[in-house]
């Protein structure tokens, strides 16, 4: 990963934004300590491919703030985003936990904070402080139950449906009725369809009065109804 380390962070503030990290809420003020010092807090600008399939090397990958995309490229160049990850999701190449990038890119969808670990340092602190282990247990079956659910979505269900879903989802995880930041090429892509498909669904569910759309922002005007039109 190539980023650069917190602009002026100082250490008590490196040591802030690790204890307010869930995974380590149940350490000591020594262990917290000895994590500060084996541990990289770095940022990533918004845009930024942090992370590509070439790379080697078992990382772990804790999102502190911010966005995180990861995608495939097909061969024939089309692009598939497998997930969007909010703040404390766990990701990485690593075998250990069963997080594994899967030939995948990692993106920056907006600007993070991300605390970086390798291998040998998670399986110390797991080691000596089991508590750990049962975190990353709660945070990566959280994940597996999201992809779960939007694979079922993607193979059973219309592109309306989708959409309404991930609208609803976005909304819940962004705390409000507007859903921001994304284009409707990135809402293609989550859900696996082409923009202008995206687009004339989008446009339907406007005309229907459910939504209203405006640069990378969708209001949610009616989440019942778009949950109906979800759970279709």
């Amino acid at each position: 990963m190539s980023s650069a380390t917190v602009a002026g962070a100082q250490p008590a503030e490196k040591m802030r934004y690790l204890s307010e990290l869930t995974v380590f809420q149940d350490l000591t003020a020594r262990e917290m300590e000895d994590l500060n010092r084996i541990t990289t807090m770095s940022t990533v600008q918004k845009g930024r491919v942090f992370y590509r399939p070439e790379e080697r090397g078992e990382v772990l990958f804790i999102l502190k703030e911010g966005r995180v995309q990861l995608y495939r490229i097909s061969p024939e160049g089309k692009k598939l985003v497998i997930t969007t990850l909010g703040e404390h999701t766990l990701f990485g190449e690593m075998a250990l936990l069963g997080t594994k990038m899967h030939n995948a890119f990692a993106e920056a969808v907006e600007d993070c904070l991300i605390c970086v670990m390798s291998r040998t340092d998670l399986e110390r602190l797991i080691l000596n402080k089991p508590q750990v282990a049962l975190r990353i247990l709660e945070i990566t079956g959280k994940r597996l139950r999201d992809v779960e659910e939007r694979l079922e979505s993607m193979a059973f269900k219309g592109i309306p449906a989708r959409l309404a879903s991930l609208l609803l989802r976005l909304s819940d995880e962004q705390a409000s009725d507007e859903v921001t930041g994304l284009t409707h090429q990135d809402l293609a892509e989550s859900v696996g369809t082409y923009r202008e498909t995206a687009t004339q669904v989008l446009n339907d569910l406007k005309s229907q009065g459910l939504i209203e759309i405006g640069r990378k922002r969708i209001q949610l005007l009616n989440k019942e109804e778009l949950l109906e039109i979800a759970e279709s």
